[in-house]
């Protein structure tokens, strides 16, 4: 290589062809088929996985891409989609039309709002937003009805979003290492609440702390006072 001449990286980056695709499709023990685009180095959604037949997980992560185009809407019967560790900073309404999505695996990317139109995915169970730059989530979360799996690690919230109350099914959730203003130790009713959020479930509570439990929860469902507090929510 000449002295002083520049790598043009974007030369490096793939296209990858519909044979390379093709190559790429995976059959698992259960029977579903398998889309693995993961660690290919590009930096947009292949437009040829529009001519692949019917498949059930959709694995994009670890790539260069921004954006995720609107024929994503095409893959109705995805139940997993995976697009971690990318350089995604929105996400398309379109969206919302996968019906059938039950794993959204979005860390480790440059999110810095949410489309409503997730509140749609209705037999969605596990969510992962970790390592964006999130300061709030849509209020149509709370519709998630089925949502197990939450997370929201290191991102930009400074309180627990109301929507949370609202998702009766929420078994775990993981708001760590976000700028919660509950982190710099607020005493409040003789309750000291650190930057962790917990949920627990009912029957590890005494009497006492399951009846202060219930009376916050519903103060924030009723939207009273729901930004002071940082109180467990029962599972």
């Amino acid at each position: 290589m000449a002295k002083g001449k520049k790598v043009n990286k974007q030369t490096k980056r793939k296209t990858l062809t519909f044979k390379m695709v093709q190559s790429c499709m995976e059959v698992k023990l259960d029977g579903k088929r398998r889309l693995d685009l993961s660690y290919k180095d590009i930096a947009a959604v292949p437009t040829c996985i529009q001519k692949m037949p019917d498949f059930n997980e959709l694995d994009l992560s670890r790539n260069l891409i921004r954006k995720i185009p609107d024929f994503i809407d095409q893959f109705i019967s995805i139940s997993v989609l995976d697009l971690h560790s990318n350089y995604l900073e929105e996400l398309p309404v379109t969206i919302g039309h996968l019906q059938a999505l039950e794993v959204l695996n979005l860390c480790n990317n440059r999110l810095t709002s949410l489309p409503s139109e997730l509140g749609l995915l209705k037999k969605l169970h596990t969510l992962h937003l970790g390592l964006n730059q999130l300061q709030a989530l849509p209020a149509s979360i709370g519709a998630l009805k089925e949502l197990r799996h939450l997370g929201l690690s290191d991102n930009r919230f400074t309180h627990v979003p109301k929507c949370l109350a609202k998702l009766t099914k929420l078994e775990k959730l993981n708001l760590d290492r976000n700028p919660l203003l509950s982190e710099q130790m607020v005493e409040q009713n003789s309750v000291i609440f650190t930057e962790s959020f917990y949920l627990v479930r009912e029957s590890a509570l005494c009497e006492d702390c399951l009846n202060k439990c219930q009376i916050r929860r519903r103060n924030m469902e009723n939207g009273e006072n729901a930004e002071e507090y940082a109180s467990p929510f029962l599972s």
